[in-house]
């Protein structure tokens, strides 16, 4: 299973775990979310919502776990790396 990342497109967290996971090495899918059309951007920002609970970025999921924000160590127990 791979992580997914919902983004944002100018965020600098968000840019700095998507460094992350490519030196790490990691294969992901994402979303910039901010990038998407009106309808697409609505359902995204939903799902995170019902996900976490509010509307920040970055987040990182997998399965039914998820990491808001750049946290290092909260995404390296995720992961397993």
């Amino acid at each position: 299973m791979k992580p997914f990342l919902y983004a944002l497109s100018t965020c600098f967290h968000c840019q700095r775990t998507k460094r992350w996971l490519a030196d790490k090495q990691i294969d992901y899918d994402y979303v910039d979310v901010d990038l998407a059309d009106d309808e697409e951007r609505k359902e995204l920002i939903q799902k995170v919502q019902d996900l976490t609970g509010g509307a920040q970025f970055p987040v990182v999921t997998l399965g039914d776990k998820y990491v808001v924000g750049f946290h290092e160590e909260r995404l390296q127990q995720l992961l397993g790396v």
